[in-house]
């Protein structure tokens, strides 16, 4: 495996890249970065769906300058992961449970024996979701977790409850495979800016669609039936009350004001039920907030850095150092 890189998005320099095989036998695509000057963990990017790790690279660069290693992953059945269904436009799992397992192959086979700890995570969208729930049951190796976007509800879904009636009914008469009603094969790489719902940011959106045309076998389009009914059950538990109560992992979450496709209204009321929780809301900012204008970067990196490390890793460090 390999990671594709265009002339406005170079490949980060000493990127390792490698295939992961989960417990059930998955193929996954990681990467990752140490540089002798990381000496303050590392940061693992956990992407939104249909993401893949070529859209972090400006990210990883920022965080190679702040001290720290980064690893990334391809969720399975999308970036440069092995596809779950022979259409290789289809976003499937099954149940994002599965998702977990990724997650356990990750750590275990990228994080455990190259990355130096403490270990930290960046949770997007769905990879937010994915990591919430890990932490619920107690599975998160993460010292800190900082989500943009997590996908607790989705916008736009005018009847929500016949909308999840619909997908179980679909899953249940074999149709889990199927395009979700109203999607197709259309993705980013055929998506002009003014249509997109991603980043009001041009340059960053352009440089998407650039690597998205470079390398076609990373894009996702719309998701499959079965996905979308697991991603309603799994936003039914984040919607309990007692599920924030649960994480004990202190988490930052920055949400975009202008979200048009996770709820930043179901975010807020997940947040205010955190035990160890701190929520920043960028106004005017669209959903993917690393590849929004400079405005609103500049806003989520100083939440950042006052957050992570921490002081009790940064004690750690001071000790070992001196």
């Amino acid at each position: 495996m390999k990671l594709f890189e265009t002339p406005g998005n170079p490949v980060p320099p000493g990127a390792r890249v490698g295939t992961l095989r989960t417990l059930d036998g998955a193929r996954l695509r990681a990467a990752y970065w140490v540089p002798g000057t990381a000496r303050r963990g590392t940061v693992a990017i956990l992407p939104g769906r249909g993401e893949f790790i070529e859209k972090y690279f400006e990210t990883v660069g920022e965080l190679l300058k702040r001290g720290f290693a980064a690893a990334a992953l391809d969720w399975r059945g999308q970036g440069g992961s092995a596809r779950q269904l022979r259409n290789a436009r289809k976003g499937h799992v099954d149940d994002f449970s599965f998702y977990e397992r990724d997650l356990h192959a990750f750590v275990e086979d990228v994080l455990g024996p190259s990355c130096p700890q403490p270990w930290f995570a960046i949770g997007h969208s769905m990879g937010a979701s994915v990591l919430l729930s890990a932490s619920h049951a107690g599975r998160s190796p993460f010292e800190r977790h900082v989500l943009t976007s997590p996908m607790i509800d989705i916008r736009g879904v005018r009847h929500p409850k016949a909308a999840r009636l619909l997908a179980a009914t679909l899953d249940a008469l074999g149709l889990g495979g199927a395009y979700a009603p109203g999607g197709g094969s259309k993705g980013v790489d055929s998506m002009p800016f003014e249509d997109n719902i991603l980043t009001a940011d041009r340059q960053r959106f352009a440089r998407i669609v650039e690597t998205a045309r470079a390398a076609p076998e990373l894009v996702l389009g719309w998701p499959t039936v079965a996905w979308v009914h697991s991603a309603f059950r799994l936003m039914r538990r984040l919607k309990d009350s007692n599920f924030p109560r649960r994480i004990s992992t202190p988490t930052l979450v920055v949400a975009a004001g202008a979200d048009r496709i996770a709820d930043t209204r179901a975010i807020e009321r997940f947040c205010a039920r955190l035990r160890a929780g701190r929520l920043i809301v960028l106004e005017g900012a669209e959903h993917e907030i690393l590849m929004e204008r400079d405005i609103f970067r500049d806003q989520f990196w100083a939440a950042f850095d006052a957050f992570v490390p921490g002081v009790e890793a940064e004690a750690r460090r001071h000790a070992l150092t001196s």
